[in-house]
This record gives C-alpha cells, sequence and structure tokens, in this order.
C-alpha cells in the first residue's frame, strides 16, 4: 500500500471521529479508533514479507497489547474528574506508554 493511501485513510479516520462527535451518537467516536486501519497494514506487511509464523507471533503481542489501551481507558475515566482534559489525557498517555513498554518487555523475555 502506497503512502498517499495510508496517509487518506488516516485523514478519514479523524473526519469521521469528527463528524460523529458531533451527533448524537458521539460515544461511537470510541470505536472508531479500534477499527483495524494499522492492523491491516501491519498483518500485511508482516504477512506478505516474513511469513505465516511472524503474522500469528505479531497477531498474539496485538492480542496482549490491548492491555496497555485498557490501561489509558480506564486511568483517563478515573482522571477526567479530578483534572482538567489535557493533564488529564497526559496523564493516561503516561500510563499507556508505561503499560506498553512493560508489555514489549515481557515479550522480550517471552
Amino acid at each position: 500500500m502506497n503512502l498517499f493511501a495510508k496517509a487518506f485513510i488516516g485523514a478519514l479516520m479523524v473526519l469521521l471521529i469528527g463528524l460523529l462527535a458531533r451527533t448524537r451518537n458521539y460515544y461511537i467516536t470510541g470505536l472508531l479508533p479500534l477499527f483495524p486501519t494499522f492492523a491491516l497494514m501491519a498483518h500485511y506487511i508482516v504477512g506478505s514479507e516474513r511469513g505465516t509464523a511472524d503474522l500469528k507471533a505479531t497477531i498474539v503481542f496485538g492480542m496482549w497489547a490491548v492491555v496497555p489501551y485498557l490501561a489509558y481507558l480506564i486511568s483517563l475515566y478515573w482522571l477526567a474528574d479530578r483534572l482538567r482534559l489535557v493533564p488529564a489525557l497526559l496523564a493516561a498517555l503516561l500510563v499507556w506508554s508505561i503499560a506498553a513498554a512493560g508489555a514489549v518487555l515481557l515479550w522480550q523475555r517471552h
């Protein structure tokens, strides 16, 4: 997939999120980032360049990668009532970063 197509898909997702945020079904914006846009690209690249075994390893790691996202959501939910929006987002991003680093370190020891 060329770079233009990837940029177009990313821009389309941002546009959809922005449009849905203005509707009465704004909560659907929480689902759109989970659309496997980048996972599809990653799985295609790994599967076509590295083979099935590496693709399967990437898929299993992707399953564990949900944990940092869940840590982000839980921390942001808790912080949303305690901090202003931007500090809450930054703190939740820090939680995600720590959980993601932990996932990578644990995977490397595996």
